[in-house]
């Protein structure tokens, strides 16, 4: 259960491990950018990007590694596995999700600043809104209370739009206190965007919204960590990738691409370590290579659950003029460091 946009570095990565390939023929082109109820621009991506719900991504990246040899032993893991699971492997990889982690990576504390979540989200993937045009992902935010992304995604079922609520805690747009089942959501979230987003309303085909399936939703409050990636546990070496370790807000859509990113300098490490021991210096190495991008990253998404800054209001605000300043807004989806830079530099981009 998840929201998820894979843009243009995440899946230009995915080429070069071989994943398997989407139908890629509607891929999202854009970033639409809305301030209350005032459309601000429309920001064109560099690289086509796609969303695919996870339980077919997973399922099907799962049959094609089994076909290429890999063994899957499908099992919950507890606590009480972690001794035989250090003792059967020459590694292991705790990349348990945001439920995680499993083993006790201590907490990085100078990018781990919040005692609680900053948002409750609200997601389903539904059925009954036509897409906006150029498609791409649509970002509303609402000063003070909270934000909405509407994102064109892929399912069994085929095209859907996921609609992702994230609302301060407590605030007008924290509705969905007491649902509990899909059908209470669904009724839920039609009021929701009635009530807070009407571009969105305007393209709702009542008779026809619907979850794509009972499952297709989700509730949860998440508290931003990040971990140092690594540590010794019974003489050997464990190392973090994902949200076990670089858990941070949904708000700026990086959890999958910054996953990517440190799965891809995982797999450069362990292959640089291929015939040297498998110990604390390998973590270094994964730690160092991955820390400044987790850093910017998160410095990012922090600072985008607080009030925005002065200066990024007036960058936002000269995308309304300016194309090429609207392009490069919608790139910091894609490309973090240069949003990073926006933000803290106070520079343009």
């Amino acid at each position: 259960m998840s929201t998820q946009v894979h843009f243009g570095p995440t899946r230009s990565r995915e080429s070069r491990f071989q994943l398997p390939k989407w139908d890629d023929s509607n891929p999202l082109k854009s970033i639409h950018i809305t301030i209350g109820t005032q459309k601000l621009f429309t920001g064109m991506l560099k690289e086509d990007a796609l969303s695919v719900d996870q339980r077919l991504y997973f399922s099907m990246c799962m049959d094609d590694l089994e076909s290429k040899g890999v063994t899957f032993h499908q099992l919950k893991v507890t606590t009480d596995d972690l001794e035989k699971l250090i003792n059967d492997y020459d590694l292991v990889i705790d990349c348990i999700g945001k439920s995680g982690p499993l083993f006790p990576f201590p907490l990085e504390k100078e990018l781990s600043p919040f005692d609680l979540p900053q948002r409750k989200c609200f997601v389903g993937y539904f059925f009954g809104i036509k897409p906006n045009d150029p498609l791409g992902v649509n970002v509303t935010v609402l000063p003070e209370i909270g934000e909405m992304f509407e994102i064109p995604a892929i399912t069994e079922q085929g095209p859907v739009t996921i609609l992702f609520i994230m609302a301060v805690p407590n605030k007008d747009l924290d509705m969905f206190k007491g649902v509990k089942d899909s059908i209470e959501f669904t009724e839920q979230m039609k009021q929701s965007v009635q009530t807070f987003f009407p571009d969105i309303h305007t393209r709702m085909d009542i008779e026809k919204f619907a979850l794509t399936d009972q499952n297709a939703f989700l509730q949860v409050a998440i508290k931003p960590e990040i971990r140092i990636p690594y540590i010794t546990y019974n003489k050997k070496i464990v190392v973090g990738c994902g949200d076990s370790v670089f858990l941070n807000d949904p708000i700026t859509g990086q959890g999958s691409n910054l996953s990517s990113y440190c799965a891809e300098k995982l797999y450069e490490t362990l292959i640089d370590f291929k015939h040297d021991k498998w110990d604390e210096s390998l973590g270094e190495t994964y730690w160092n290579r991955t820390k400044t991008y987790v850093k910017e990253v998160t410095e990012w998404t922090n600072a985008m659950t607080q009030p925005l800054p002065e200066h990024v209001v007036q960058l936002l605000l000269s995308g309304v003029a300016s194309q090429e300043q609207a392009d490069s807004i919608a790139e910091w989806f894609a490309e973090p460091r240069t949003a990073h830079e926006a933000f803290f530099q106070k520079t343009s981009i």
